[in-house]
């Protein structure tokens, strides 16, 4: 059987690096590209983070791509600490890759290149700000088309943020570009929200076993959250994305509306607008996860770290 052909778009913190992972343990699926964007920390601390993930599971060969450094409107955005200063809980090794692994081509042309390349073929999942995919569609528009499916992890359902009172972290971080894509991307979308992945949560006794398996894979995954805040619950949030985009079966229950971005409101601005009663009549629709196959999840994210 064809292996699931992989593009990946990342901010490359912490959970980033969970579903890069995943993505890498899974027999089923071929990452092709991974292609880097502001957020979770600068964009060329994502590069040298996604490489550091790609150096610790044997496999270089993969070509990582740098992209956008800011917002589509160059707003300022602060550093962002949750998962410390360089994305992975500032836990550095001096023998990890450095950017002259780079590829040359930047990361909207890659990803033109490489979905036209494998027209119809290509599940992308984007991790991040959605900064990149939103320059790739305007340069060329047709690019929604030629994809198999997009997996997002971002939006909220509900009107609650994590970032504001009413914006998840990514969509906030780069608004306009997740209207674009929200609007253009008109090929099968689903959409791994805020609410959802903390519905679908893990315990932290999960983690701690998770953590502790006597592997390089996971003393790196150990080391790179030592400094987590302790909860009640572990959440992995880019993985459920990742999950839906190799094993269809792995969501169980969508919700399937028209969805926006609130680009204008004093509070809301970043929000994502569901359109569940079909107001506007948009013919694009998207699945927005609703619940999880907890077992087979934990099973994938167990075993990208053997």
């Amino acid at each position: 059987m064809a292996k699931k052909l992989l593009l990946v778009d990342v901010d490359c913190g912490v959970d980033d690096a969970q579903a890069m992972m995943m993505a890498l343990a899974a027999p089923e699926a071929e990452v092709l590209g991974i292609t880097c964007c502001f957020g979770n920390t600068t964009v060329d601390h994502v590069c040298k983070n996604v490489l550091r993930v790609l150096q610790v599971c044997n496999r270089m060969e993969i070509p990582v791509f740098r992209g956008a450094s800011n917002s589509l409107l160059a707003e300022v955005n602060p550093q962002f600490t949750h998962f410390g200063g360089d994305g992975l809980g500032d836990a550095e090794d001096p023998t990890s890759p450095g950017l002259e692994h780079l590829q040359k081509e930047d990361a909207v042309h890659a990803l033109i290149r490489i979905v036209n390349q494998y027209e119809g073929q290509i599940n992308l999942v984007a991790l991040g700000p959605l900064t990149n995919l939103a320059l790739a569609v305007k340069i060329d528009p047709s690019l929604p088309k030629k994809l198999n499916k997009l997996c997002i992890m971002g939006g909220n359902m509900e009107g609650r943020g994590n970032r504001t009172a009413c914006a998840e972290f990514n969509f906030y971080l780069d608004p306009e570009a997740a209207y674009i894509v929200t609007n253009e991307f008109t090929c099968p979308t689903f959409i791994a929200a805020l609410e959802f992945t903390q519905e679908n949560c893990l315990t932290t006794e999960y983690f701690r076993n998770w953590v502790n398996q006597d592997t390089e894979k996971a003393r790196f995954m150990k080391k790179i959250t030592a400094k987590w805040p302790q909860k009640q619950f572990f959440v992995s949030y880019d993985s459920y994305a990742m999950a839906a985009a190799i094993e269809e079966n792995i969501i169980t229950e969508y919700v399937k509306c028209a969805v926006s971005v609130e680009l204008h409101g004093r509070y809301a601005r970043g929000m994502l607008v569901l359109d569940t009663e079909d107001k506007w009549k948009k013919e694009h629709k998207v699945f927005l996860m609703k619940k999880c196959n907890l077992d087979r999840f934990k099973e994938r994210l167990w075993n990208s770290l053997l």
